[in-house]
C-alpha cells in the first residue's frame, strides 16, 4: 500500500469523514433491493467494521486489524453471493456516498478507482466481463 491513497487519512483531518462516507453509504443500502438482503437487519457493526477498515486502509490507525485481525476482504466476503449485480450496486451505493462527502473531494479519482477495483476482486461468482468506472 505504497501509493497516494495511504495519506489521505491525515489530508482529511482523520476519522471523521470516512464515518460520514460510511453513513452515506448504509442511507443507500437500506433501500437497495439487491444489497439489502446480503447485511444483516441490524447494520451498527457492519457501519462500524466498514468505517474502521477505510480509515486503516487510508493511512489511518489500525483499530480494524486490532480488533479483527487482517482484512482478508476476500475470504470475508466468501459467503455471500457476490456478481455484477451485486458488485454494480455497491459501486452504485458507494459513489453516491462519495459525492456526498465533501471532504473527500479532492481525492475522489482515487477513491472511486480503489472502490471499483476492490468491488471488481470481490465478484465470486460467474460473471459477465466487467464494467469499467470513470
Amino acid at each position: 500500500m505504497d501509493d497516494e491513497t495511504t495519506k489521505i487519512y491525515d489530508a482529511v483531518g482523520g476519522d471523521r469523514p470516512f464515518y460520514d462516507l460510511v453513513d452515506a453509504f448504509y442511507q443507500s443500502v437500506e433501500t437497495d433491493a439487491v444489497l439489502r438482503p446480503l447485511y444483516p437487519t441490524d447494520l451498527t457493526q457492519p457501519k462500524e467494521h466498514l468505517a474502521l477498515f477505510l480509515i486503516q486502509r487510508f493511512g489511518g490507525h489500525t483499530a480494524y486489524s486490532d480488533r479483527r485481525g487482517h482484512p482478508r476482504l476476500r475470504m470475508r466476503h466468501v459467503p455471500f453471493r457476490i456478481g455484477p449485480a451485486e458488485r454494480d450496486a455497491w459501486l452504485r451505493c458507494m459513489f453516491a456516498a462519495l459525492d456526498a462527502t465533501p471532504a473527500l473531494g479532492p481525492f475522489r479519482d482515487s477513491l472511486r478507482r480503489y472502490f471499483a477495483e476492490s468491488a471488481e476482486f470481490l465478484v465470486n461468482t460467474d460473471t459477465i466481463p466487467a464494467i469499467s468506472f470513470p
